[in-house]
């Protein structure tokens, strides 16, 4: 037997459509000419104040930004559950969430709506931030921040530029180029005239929405200054609500473990071939993972592989040079420490090798996916390579060798069918494909 619910818990269990109902009704019954209840007042301020703070607006501007917060209001975002009969908010500590996007009302696409940190890291580094000033549980977490030195230096900026992310923990900003910053700045897709290097049409606002989103996740930076139009094996950034952000959807890769040998074959292919354009690629910018699981990986309709999760990428510049962070250490603040402990170390950006990203892929996902797929003696080929391309004490040019004989290898057990839709039918008439 199911347990009766109170109004706002029943709130709660509500679509953003059945829950507006349930506020107007309410409201109207406020201003009738009868008496309110004294408890009806609090019931509306909850329902009213439940999507704010589900999708964070209530801490902005210590947030991600408000770009797509609309769609969200005119219902054009809904939760997939919420084209069922009955309508449903999701449970709030999920990391994130399917859902259908759409321009029109009437055709939808799936996308999937992701926090940058749990709901869980949220409420800590919340904390950290009112502790840093020695402020209550509750404190406005905006005016703290705003307070901070590193953000007046912020507030003066007319550029964006090393000395600001000094200290930062993100690996993208290990190793920043000014090159590097003025693209962070030039796509920003949350302030409204983007296109230059200069932050002269940034508001006080849109600064500190920026300096967060660097301090806590850097992933929405990458799919915004890396964006999948350009060819980068990243998925497109719609915008973002409070903490939430909003991109294009996929499937993990993890769920294709099972998958038929062909179809092994392509998507190890394709992860080879992406760590290599991460390596190699006309912005002369050397993309690297400091740590891998299946769960970064994903696949879209067409079968193309991309990297879902683009928060354990750094970048160095190979065009400028690493401008490295000498005086990191004195520049630690509040924004080093909302996820990781202050005394979190990054390797100097000299010691990453261009074998690392092949290594901990090697190691961590390509023996799951390929493990027990093909005839002996292509499988016992395929098992040799992949033990050699995981030993991390191997040289570079060893390690890059072997992952170039393992696409030889992968490259011929992959099929010419409309499951890889990304090349079909392509491939029908260039080998290439």
């Amino acid at each position: 037997m199911e347990p009766q619910l109170g109004p706002e818990a029943a709130a709660l269990h509500l679509g953003w459509p059945a829950l507006l109902l349930w506020v107007s009704a309410l409201s109207c019954s406020v201003s009738s000419p009868a008496p309110p209840s004294p408890s009806l007042v609090p019931r509306v301020r909850t329902s009213y104040n439940f999507g704010r703070t589900f999708l964070g607006l209530d801490k902005c501007n210590a947030c991600i930004g408000t770009s797509i917060c609309k769609k969200f209001f005119k219902e054009e975002i809904r939760f997939d559950n919420w084209l069922a009969s009955h309508f449903e908010l999701p449970l709030d500590y999920l990391p994130s969430y399917p859902a259908n996007y759409s321009d029109d009302s009437k055709t939808w696409r799936p996308v999937e709506i992701a926090r940058l940190i749990s709901k869980h890291q949220n409420e800590i580094s919340d904390r950290r931030i009112c502790a840093s000033a020695a402020a209550p549980k509750t404190c406005s977490i905006e005016r703290v921040l705003r307070k901070t030195g590193r953000f007046q230096k912020w507030l003066q900026a007319k550029r964006l530029t090393p000395d600001l992310v000094q200290g930062l923990p993100s690996p993208l900003l290990r190793c920043p180029s000014q090159r590097l910053l003025d693209r962070v700045v030039r796509r920003y897709a949350e302030v409204a005239d983007a296109g230059s290097i200069f932050m002269d049409h940034f508001t006080d606002r849109d600064k500190l929405r920026l300096l967060y989103t660097l301090a806590v996740n850097t992933h929405p930076i990458l799919l915004q200054i890396f964006p999948g139009a350009e060819g980068w094996p990243l998925p497109k950034y719609l915008g973002s609500c409070g903490r939430f952000l909003v991109s294009t959807s996929t499937s993990l890769l993890q769920e294709f473990y099972g998958a038929p040998p062909d179809q092994a074959a392509d998507l190890a292919y394709q992860l080879l071939r992406i760590l290599e354009s991460l390596r190699n690629n006309d912005l002369n910018y050397f993309l690297y993972f400091t740590h891998v699981d299946a769960a970064m990986f994903g696949i879209f309709n067409n079968g193309h592989l991309f990297i879902r999760d683009a928060s354990a990428l750094g970048v160095i510049d190979k065009q400028e040079g690493s401008q490295a962070a000498a005086r990191a250490r004195e520049n630690k603040d509040i924004f080093s420490c909302l996820v990781t402990g202050c005394q979190a170390e990054l390797p100097s950006c000299d010691t990453i090798p261009e074998k690392q990203s092949l290594v901990l892929v090697c190691q961590q996902v390509l023996p799951q996916l390929l493990q027990g797929k093909f005839p002996s003696p292509v499988q016992q080929q395929i098992d040799v390579l992949l033990a050699k391309c995981g030993e991390g004490a191997r040289p570079d040019s060893e390690v890059l060798g072997v992952a170039s004989q393992l696409k030889d290898i992968l490259r011929p057990l992959r099929t010419c069918d409309p499951r890889f839709a990304y090349r079909y039918p392509d491939c029908k008439y260039n080998d290439k494909f």
